[in-house]
């Protein structure tokens, strides 16, 4: 699998670097969601470094530990309570990871990584079923509530800030901390205190467990083929395939594809699945560090749905791999898009694990569209902008997809 680079970083001796399944953010097949369950933010994910790159932070090859050892000397002699070794460890390597105050790089402990990792591979979990990220300001958010979980039921929305869990403040909290907060045994509940735009909000929910889905597929009436992918993940491009042999059974000409509440994954998934509707050889994205180009991916050429009237439907909790497969088709005028505007995250990271069962996820590169666009947080504006109507929402209406089906009525 292609895979990115990372920067100038040694490997322990022993440690192999994880061949992975693109998560970034994103749908169908196995959900790599986070779900509080749902956390520490997938979006685009590369988990085999490709190459090294050149060093372009600036640091010097080696650290000055002196301050370190003299804070450390300071802290072994004056706190009151129990410390260990590897406590003072593992907070040092979760410092480092911070130290870009950049949300998408982080270290995972060898208990965080196993999450992490069952999560990325589908594993159900209990939670309240709502994917969590940080913005720049620090605050944690709702990046993307899972469809029929309980923080969708409950009212919980994309770009919703999480001020307070069980009255605890998260000023100062990572989303692993809060996503450990919010996770909990199924029929126990969890209070969120939400600000959303100037309203202040409470939220009492009850923890289920969470089947975290990656694709779904039906037909839809007047033989549209309606296909939803919750995340870009391992076994996505699998479960779109079968869905695609079925809309072709049935002799499907047009496609909604719905991308709504989709985090991201991995983005050979989200190449692949874009690849479906696209010529070989067609650019899907492109990777830059800096203005220097380090990886182009192209579409495959295995493009059944090539020609096929199709509309892809996006709002606030689409993100990374999904909106990386939004502009591909947009760019290649294989679809049109409509919804609200996406999340925005133009960036791709890394996982490097490590031979203690530790991983550190780090960004690499940001990522343009065929046309040269880079949407970090800026987002995606559909060409037709149809906010959702929650109250019709309510008695099982979707006025976003009723959208999308009037539109391919007349193309």
């Amino acid at each position: 699998m292609d895979v990115m680079g990372f920067p100038k970083i040694k490997l322990p001796q022993n440690a192999k670097v994880r061949r992975g399944l693109q998560i970034g953010g994103v749908v169908v097949g196995i959900f790599a969601i986070f779900c509080v369950g749902a956390a520490y933010g997938s979006g685009n994910l590369r988990l085999l470094p490709r190459a090294q790159y050149a060093d372009e932070t600036g640091l010097s090859n080696t650290l000055d530990y002196s301050s370190l050892n003299q804070l450390y000397d300071v802290l072994r002699q004056n706190y009151d309570g129990k410390l260990t070794q590897a406590q003072i460890i593992d907070g040092l390597k979760h410092g480092l990871a911070d130290a870009p105050k950049d949300p998408y790089t982080v270290y995972f402990s060898p208990s965080e990584a196993q999450t992490f990792n069952g999560e990325l591979q589908g594993q159900s979990i209990s939670g309240i079923g709502a994917q969590l990220d940080q913005d720049a300001n620090g605050h944690i958010i709702i990046m993307s509530p899972l469809p029929g979980q309980p923080a969708a039921k409950a009212g919980i929305q994309a770009k919703d800030i999480i001020a307070t869990i069980n009255g605890q403040s998260t000023a100062g909290m990572s989303v692993a901390d809060a996503v450990g907060k919010i996770r909990g045994n199924k029929g126990t509940k969890v209070s969120l205190g939400i600000v959303r735009g100037d309203q202040a909000l409470s939220f009492t929910i009850t923890r289920d467990t969470i089947q975290i889905p990656t694709a779904t597929s039906k037909l839809l009436d007047g033989n549209v083929g309606y296909l939803q992918v919750s995340q870009f993940s391992d076994g996505t491009f699998s479960l779109v395939q079968k869905a695609v042999q079925g809309f072709q059974a049935h002799g499907v000409k047009k496609v909604v594809l719905d991308l709504r509440d989709n985090p991201g994954g991995e983005v050979d998934s989200a190449r692949n699945i874009a690849s479906l509707w696209l010529d070989q050889g067609a650019t899907v994205e492109q990777e830059r560090r800096g203005s220097t180009v380090v990886d182009t991916e192209r579409a495959t050429g295995t493009n059944p749905l090539k020609g096929m009237s199709t509309v892809v439907l996006i709002d606030g909790g689409s993100a990374s791999a999904s909106e990386i497969t939004t502009l591909a088709l947009r760019d290649n005028k294989a679809a049109y898009i409509m919804g609200e505007q996406s999340y925005g995250k133009g960036v791709v990271q890394s996982v490097i694990p490590f031979s203690d069962g530790s991983e550190f996820k780090v960004t690499i590169a940001k990522w343009y569209s065929p046309n040269g666009t880079n949407i970090n947080h800026k987002g995606i504006k559909p060409d037709q902008v149809v906010e959702y109507d929650a109250d019709a929402g309510k008695d099982g209406t979707d006025n976003q997809l009723n959208a999308a089906l009037d539109y391919l009525k007349s193309h």
